[in-house]
């Protein structure tokens, strides 16, 4: 049996995200202190009681959802024996949660992990001015069909509009980002190619586009500023689908993550392809153990984020 580690993206937050950890783990505590200090900010308070739309912000959302997935994998560490080195084949992350496998693996320190979430959050907001770009969820459509919606929807919207494949999420699920005019056209093409849904989605700016090329230039120069050490397990990195180690191919790829497409679908299918059929999702939700079931089958999916969690995996481990 061979393991997995895995972190979500935007979108899994909550109010109230952690709180149960850290009442209950000392390791959970010191990780949402370690990011309180190093952002200057309360953010583990901000988590723990919201308002929910001051935690939706993507300048905060990002940290936050590291912090949450930090804490559970150093509670896993301390009361179950998790070794990342020895038990975890792979780790890998949805987008922001790149960052939080580099993080769990070593490569980067927690606290210059949460500063960096905190630049590329408040760096993907400025990117495209509000109401300029859209994202959509196009449902039923696979990842090459959702490739032709947007290619048409970019050449028919007019010049200067775009549409991209986002993200690549297996089992028929693609979002679809850019110019709000072309991701309006998309949808109407996509459920003439048979799409089951198309819809927008509240989000609050056009993620993984060319048009975050200012942010993507801004985490370039962050980047370079930071150590970035060999992880202890391979990274799967979102933009090559494809494990990295070596610190400047690390560099290189969350560059180009910003503007370029999470595939996340051929990600998992790497993984389990190499033998692994146990993925640990560490944080909050169960969006990428969801995600699991229609990539890899016979894969077995564990969301971690909870003492219940926690007390259910050792209790399996013992």
């Amino acid at each position: 049996m061979s393991m997995a580690l895995v972190f979500p993206g935007q979108g899994s937050q909550a109010v109230g995200m952690g709180k149960a950890l850290a009442s209950d783990f000392a390791a959970a505590r010191a990780v949402f202190d370690e990011i309180d200090a190093a952002l200057s900010q309360k953010l583990s308070h901000l988590m723990f009681e919201g308002p929910e739309s001051e935690l939706t912000l993507t300048a905060n959302a990002q940290p936050a959802l590291m912090a949450v997935s930090l804490a559970a994998l150093r509670v896993l560490e301390s009361e179950a024996g998790l070794d990342v080195a020895r038990d975890a084949a792979f780790a890998a992350g949805h987008s922001l949660g790149e960052y939080s496998a580099l993080a769990a693996t070593g490569a980067l320190r927690v606290a210059d992990t949460a500063r960096l979430l905190r630049l590329r959050g408040e760096a993907m907001q400025k990117a495209v001015p509000v109401g300029i770009g859209a994202m959509a969820a196009l449902l039923g459509l696979d990842y090459e069909t959702g490739v032709s919606v947007a290619r048409e929807a970019s050449a028919t919207s007019g010049e200067h509009e775009i549409c991209e494949i986002a993200n690549d999420n297996g089992g028929g699920q693609v979002v679809a980002s850019g110019t709000k005019k072309a991701v309006d056209q998309a949808i109407e093409i996509a459920k003439g190619k048979g799409a089951r849904r198309a819809m927008l989605l509240s989000v609050s700016a056009p993620f993984h586009c060319a048009l975050m090329q200012p942010a993507a230039t801004a985490m370039q120069e962050a980047l370079a500023k930071v150590e970035i050490a060999p992880p202890k397990t391979p990274v799967v990195a979102n933009v090559t689908a494809r494990p990295v180690t070596d610190p400047d191919e690390i560099r290189s790829a969350l560059v180009a993550q910003v503007t370029g497409t999470v595939r996340w679908r051929e990600s998992v299918a790497l993984m389990a392809g190499a033998g692994v059929d146990r993925f640990l999702e560490l944080g909050s939700g169960k969006v990428l153990t969801g995600l699991l079931k229609r990539i890899a089958e016979g894969a077995t999916g564990i969301a971690i984020g909870t003492p219940a969690d926690i007390a259910t995996y050792t209790a399996r481990a013992a």
